[in-house]
């Protein structure tokens, strides 16, 4: 009866709605008995005080690598020719909307639930709030379930007016309606979230339901009733695509909501298929962003940062500058090459932006202030500044690193990660006790937290015998958290969550992890050159690696991953590669061997136990045959799978 009253479930203009609104109402209030559960009426009238509960994405919500130029586009391109040789991939250029990400599930045509990023595995449940968003139908034109992306955002004007209104209750003003967006789709009382007007549209299906391209499943969801933005375009070649991202950054001005870039990707969704991702971006979309706002200022001094992984980063000392709203006095350097590349030294004039509008860093030198005062050159430290130890460079990496896993500056920062919720999750062993344990030398690793004893920790301040046997017993009960947890604990550089769970359940336990060779590594789906190279160079370190075996030592015995394998099939611990054109998907194919104990790699070495090939394989057949690896068919596949 709702549907019929409203007309439609497409968007509509704020002035249609408010009149369909007061039809639903006048219609309720003479029809009690009819009043729909999911009425419109009743979507912002109900404040709730209950927490964000959370959920498991279907499939991860990854982050876009980023370019800031054509030749960067260009070699992104390039990068997917190698992957896609006998292909030619067209592409979808989409505006990129500054907002917050959110997967929205119909379930038979009705909105079931919504969830946000989150860490791309697991997001917070806002449903309730995703609700009051009055372009997003509550009800499919068909009884479909699907699951659709897209971004939930504010437009200029009604972030204008947000701010207008803070402003005469003297509440304090939000900086940029991208964090307006997200603090809003947070709050509690869903009265308010309706009253601000929140703004959505998709961009994407998580699934392809049977589409050849993403233009048509765009076009699809339109269809259905769905809000996509309206500008997005279809591209043969680059070249055409680069006029468009031209032509969009002069005239962003022009629209009612906030753009950074825009979003190219792949349309042709069997070619993603082929492409895959890394562990935290797909190979077959990137960010292509638009310049920042620019300053210029006098690089005064040089400090160097040493991050929790160890890595020196040199820092700019500046004189003060106002650049896109705040004052700036300090940037990243992000390395020495990159010092070099700039030819920087002290006392030059530098260009500053602000990287995607948040992080400043120097861009640029001014070679012909040069001509007046005397400048510095700057060279790369050979030792540690917090501990004096040797540093050292990765090949293939163009960071300096401290390897001393009891460098002051890292010591803390890196126990404090270990213990984490994400990590081994030891809640009492906080920052302030953390710092007092390091303080009084009781540990100097995270392996020594496992050596601590109630009788130390009850004299230290603010404890007591009470809270001493509560911290002893979080410490004991971490000592079985899952292999997956225990090595993103670790704090590897690069081995993020998503990485570390791939890792725990292809290994299975830390001596097989420790034994792996860098083409190990690399042959594991999701894990790129760079992450293989750095998990290898921590492995292979005697320092580092006796800081896990102290733990061990000390009890803790990492429980093995749940794979969701159950009882061991004729695939269990086989490398699977997976070629050519197929009658189902790769991404469907991959799931049903993973779930049947194997481990889907990117390419063919002594190691793969079968070629899964369908038609035009292309040069991984070659490979196999090179090798002597199987080459198997879908039907043979199959049978091995019910085995």
């Amino acid at each position: 009866m709702v549907d019929y009253l409203m007309g439609a479930s497409a968007p509509c203009s704020d002035e249609t709605y408010d009149v369909l609104i007061a039809k639903v109402l006048k219609f309720e209030a003479g029809n009690p008995a009819l009043r729909d559960w999911d009425s419109p009426t009743t979507h912002v009238i109900a404040p709730s005080q209950e927490a964000f509960g959370t959920r498991r994405h279907s499939s991860p919500m990854l982050s876009l690598a980023n370019a800031y130029s054509g030749e960067e586009l260009d070699e992104w391109e390039a990068g997917l020719r190698r992957l896609l040789p006998n292909a030619a991939p067209t592409y979808r250029a989409e505006l990129k909307i500054d907002g917050l990400a959110v997967a929205v599930h119909y379930a038979q045509g009705q909105l079931a639930y919504a969830v946000t990023r989150g860490d791309g595995t697991v997001g917070e449940d806002v449903t309730r709030n995703i609700k009051t968003i009055r372009g997003l139908p509550h009800n499919l034109a068909e009884p479909l379930t699907l699951e659709v992306r897209g971004e939930v955002y504010y437009s200029l004007s009604n972030f204008a007016t947000l701010n207008q209104e803070r402003e005469r209750l003297g509440e304090p003003q939000f900086k940029n309606p991208r964090n307006a967006a997200a603090g809003t789709l947070r709050m509690q009382d869903t009265t308010e979230v309706g009253q601000r007007a929140l703004n959505i549209f998709l961009y994407g299906l998580s699934s392809p339901h049977g589409l050849p391209t993403h233009s048509e499943a765009m076009t699809w969801l339109k269809v259905l009733g769905l809000p996509t933005e309206e500008h997005a375009r279809h591209f043969e070649s680059l070249e055409q695509l680069k006029q468009f991202y031209e032509e969009w950054k002069t005239r962003r001005g022009e629209l009612d909501f906030q753009i950074d870039g825009i979003v190219v990707k792949v349309d042709e969704l069997a070619l993603r298929d082929q492409l895959g991702s890394t562990s935290k971006s797909p190979r077959w979309a990137v960010a292509l962003k638009f310049s920042a706002e620019q300053a210029s200022t006098v690089l005064k001094d040089l400090e160097i940062g040493v991050g929790r992984t160890g890595v020196l980063t040199p820092i700019a000392l500046l004189e003060p500058v106002q650049l896109a709203g705040t004052t700036v006095s300090r940037a990243t350097l992000h390395n020495y090459d990159q010092i070099g590349r700039l030819h920087l030294k002290l006392g030059d004039v530098v260009y500053l932006e602000k990287g995607g509008d948040i992080i400043p860093k120097v861009i640029g030198v001014d070679i012909q202030a040069r001509a007046t005062g005397t400048r510095q050159e700057i060279l790369p430290p050979k030792h540690c500044p917090s501990c004096g130890n040797a540093v050292v460079s990765l090949e293939g990496e163009v960071d300096l690193y401290c390897v001393n896993p009891l460098c002051p500056h890292q010591r803390a920062e890196r126990i404090r990660h270990f213990v984490s919720r994400r990590a081994m999750d030891i809640e009492s062993l906080g920052p302030a006790l953390i710092e007092q344990l390091l303080g009084r030398n009781l540990i100097a690793t995270f392996a020594d937290l496992y050596c601590l004893e109630a009788t130390q920790l009850a004299e230290l301040d603010r404890m007591a015998e009470k809270s001493a046997a509560n911290v002893i017993a979080a410490i004991e009960a971490s000592k079985t958290r899952p292999l997956d947890r225990f090595i993103f604990g670790l704090g590897i550089r690069y081995v993020g969550e998503r990485a570390a769970r791939v890792l725990a359940r292809h290994f299975k336990s830390l001596d097989a992890l420790q034994e792996a060779a860098v083409e190990d590594l690399t042959d594991i789906n999701d894990i790129g050159a760079v992450t293989a190279r750095s998990l290898h160079a921590f492995i292979s370190d005697d320092a580092q690696w006796g800081l896990v075996q102290d733990a061990l030592r000390a009890g803790v015995n990492p429980s093995p991953i749940e794979d969701g394998g159950g009882a061991a099939t004729a695939l269990t611990g086989k490398a699977v590669v997976i070629t050519g054109t197929l009658s189902i998907s790769r991404g469907r194919w991959k799931t049903m061997l993973e779930n049947a104990g194997a481990t889907v790699t990117g390419s063919v070495s002594k190691k793969t136990g079968y070629v899964l090939a369908g038609a035009n394989p292309g040069s991984k057949l070659d490979a196999a045959e090179r090798l002597a690896v199987p080459v198997i068919d879908e039907d043979e596949m199959t049978r091995l799978l019910e085995t």
